[in-house]
């Protein structure tokens, strides 16, 4: 109502270079001016636009609207009669001031309500908001720093970009510089946080920033990659460590789409320990394939519960509707008669064996639960699968499972000697397959959880062995190879997963407590945040972990899966150890079943020192009555 007027005031100031003093009938072209402006930006959408977040797309508006108030006025102004009192050039004069009056009101405003006018700079200031560099003057950068502009945890002072071209340069007020300068940053701003900011980047290429960044006394942190955006998980502002995928630098290979479909699309899929991180993936993936029915078996309920739930809201989120049957079963792996019900009742064509106890230390410590389940429940699974003509049966194995050193790895690698044993054996047509590999995040008792907690809380960290390594892999690559490795099978086969290079531990915590802005307190630096403590090897860990028995390994219609060919038992001496594994579960016999998987798994080395005893006994030609007594007389 002020600014209109003011404006076509100056216009005629302007044109005819006096201080214009309306006459006539012109000042009801004044008057007329705001009740035409009015009606048009409030139609434009001038004051619905919220002036904190003004941008690009309002002034564009401003332009729309300024201009046809302009011209509407113009020619109201011309038809009037008073064309003689009225220069034409006016009516343009009056466009540019008005856009500067209306637009510029507007970007005043929105400086002093964003909070970067010079007395708000001092508030932040006071409230010690978190000075942050942007790594990555893109897209996804700018579009951070917007958003953190507007927050009250964190403050951008500038952006950090490779970009030669880019050097110097300034996106919404902060300058662009290059890599080198990030040190001269930090101690000029007191920047603590460092914001990854390049969400297209290969893993390997985060992995080279990451590392870069690791001397560096500041916390890094990511912002979500492009297809998390894309698909609702997360919003351009949500902050989160750096993914620990990027701390491998391990990119993943696309998949195998015929591999993929071949024992899941228009299939009726079983996933035993489908409520487990293993199995759980399983489904998620299998969903995306199409089954025509996905039963879920798993003896948890909650577990049972809620990948339930999860499946059924993946499946309303598919882009095209699909007609999917979800069903869960309660129930043991080690109950054959209830397996095979299942297996019947609902014709099942492909079974993924994921139910096993896994967590080293506890199963060295309940080694007679971890025989009935991994062992006989694998048994009575594939049996199971058999006498109702399964077409594929596919065990999730373990690298433990070579030269195990624990119960767990000895147990594992049973189960896959029983398969091998029912494949040369059998004549039914079930194809049993295993696919062994290493490590993945994010599974029950991965050390990445535990590591980020201890920093949370201070420290220290614990480490068992300062040399101790590990192969590691996400749980949906990991999933999406397995199915693709059950793709190929042919009968008896074991696959190997390529894990990429092993992980030192030791190392993985030390850039872990850098990457959080600390410092690893050592004898070197007494001074530091977070002290890392060795703890000694846990009964039955490994230093390290191997894929392979032998070296005798071929190649696969994909680059990261390799078929081995290793040693099978006749099914009698497969059978005999069952047979005494069941005798010893029914004696309660803990002596006896520690002396079986020594005697059953060629290449079993246990760890702890009473059984290393028992293994040195045995390779000595010790009798098997010696080597009980001897046992028997050891506190277990």
């Amino acid at each position: 109502l002020l600014l209109v007027p003011i404006a076509l005031w100056l216009s005629f100031s302007l044109r005819l270079g006096v201080i214009y003093v309306p006459e006539h009938d012109i000042p009801y072209l004044f008057l007329l001016a705001p009740l035409i402006s009015v009606p048009i930006f409030i139609r434009f959408g001038l004051y619905s636009a919220i002036i904190r977040y003004i941008g690009f797309h309002a002034l564009w508006a401003v332009m729309q609207a300024v201009t046809l108030y302009s011209l509407v006025w113009g020619i109201v102004a011309l038809i009037s009669g008073l064309d003689g009192l009225l220069p034409r050039s006016v009516i343009i004069i009056n466009l540019f001031i008005t856009t500067i009056f209306i637009g510029g009101s507007r970007m005043i405003a929105r400086w002093w309500l964003a909070g970067v006018n010079p007395m708000q700079r001092l508030s932040n200031i006071q409230n010690l908001r978190k000075n942050v560099v942007i790594y990555g003057a893109g897209s996804a950068g700018v579009q951070i720093a917007t958003a953190l502009a507007y927050g009250s945890e964190y403050r951008p002072v500038a952006f950090i970009d490779d970009d030669a071209v880019l050097k110097n340069q300034r996106v919404n007020g902060y300058k662009i510089y290059p890599f080198t300068r990030l040190g001269v940053l930090i101690e000029k701003y007191n920047v603590t946080d460092v914001l990854l900011a390049i969400p297209s980047a290969s893993h390997s290429q985060r992995n080279k920033v990451v590392n870069s960044l690791e001397p560096y006394p500041v916390h890094v942190y990511t912002v979500p990659s492009i297809d998390e955006l894309a698909q609702g998980k997360v919003q351009v502002g949500d902050i989160r460590e750096v993914d620990i995928v990027d701390l491998l630098g391990r990119d993943s290979v696309n998949p195998n789409p015929d591999l993929l479909h071949a024992n899941i699309e228009h299939k009726r899929v079983l996933v035993t320990g489908g409520g487990g991180s293993i199995g759980s993936e399983l489904c998620r993936q299998i969903i995306q394939l199409e089954p025509e029915v996905l039963i879920v078996f798993d003896h948890s309920e909650y577990a049972l519960y809620s990948i339930e739930k999860e499946l059924n809201g993946i499946i309303q989120k598919l882009p095209t509707p699909v007609k999917i049957s979800i069903i869960p079963i309660l129930g043991n792996v080690c109950n054959q008669h209830r397996v095979e019900k299942v297996c019947g009742v609902y014709g099942v064509q492909t079974i993924y064996h994921a139910a096993a106890y896994k967590h080293v230390p506890l199963v060295e410590n309940n080694p007679a639960e971890a025989i009935r389940n991994n062992i006989l429940g694998t048994l009575s699974t594939a049996k199971a699968a058999i006498n109702t003509g399964v077409e594929t049966f596919v065990l999730i194995s373990t690298d433990k499972a070579v030269r195990p050193t624990n119960t767990m790895g000895a147990t594992k690698r049973f189960a896959e000697l029983i398969l091998q044993g029912l494949a040369k054996k059998s004549k039914t047509g079930t194809r049993f397959s295993m696919v062994r590999f290493g490590n993945v995040l994010g599974s029950s008792g991965s050390v990445i959880p535990l590591f980020r907690e201890q920093i949370a809380s201070g420290g220290p960290l614990t480490v068992t062995d300062p040399k101790i390594i590990r192969y590691f892999m996400t749980i949906p690559e990991a999933a999406q190879l397995v199915i693709q490795a059950g793709a190929m099978g042919q009968g008896g086969d074991v696959f190997v997963l390529d894990m990429g290079e092993p992980v030192n531990i030791y190392e993985l915590a030390k850039k872990l407590i850098r990457l959080s802005g600390l410092e690893v307190k050592s004898d070197e630096k007494p001074d530091g945040d977070i002290e890392i403590q060795i703890t000694g090897l846990r009964p039955g860990e490994k230093l390290y972990e191997e894929l392979l028995i032998g070296d005798n390994v071929t190649t696969t219609k994909h680059e990261l899966i390799m078929r081995a060919e290793e040693e099978v038992l006749e099914w009698a001496k497969v059978q005999d150890s069952i047979d005494a594994f069941g005798e010893a579960l029914d004696e309660c016999d803990q002596d006896k079943i520690r002396y079986l998987l020594l005697t059953a798994v060629n290449g079993y080395k246990p760890q702890c020192s009473i059984e290393d005893t028992l293994y040195k006994r045995n390779k000595l030609n010790e009798s098997k009555a010696n080597v009980i007594d001897i046992v028997s007389k050891k506190n277990f």
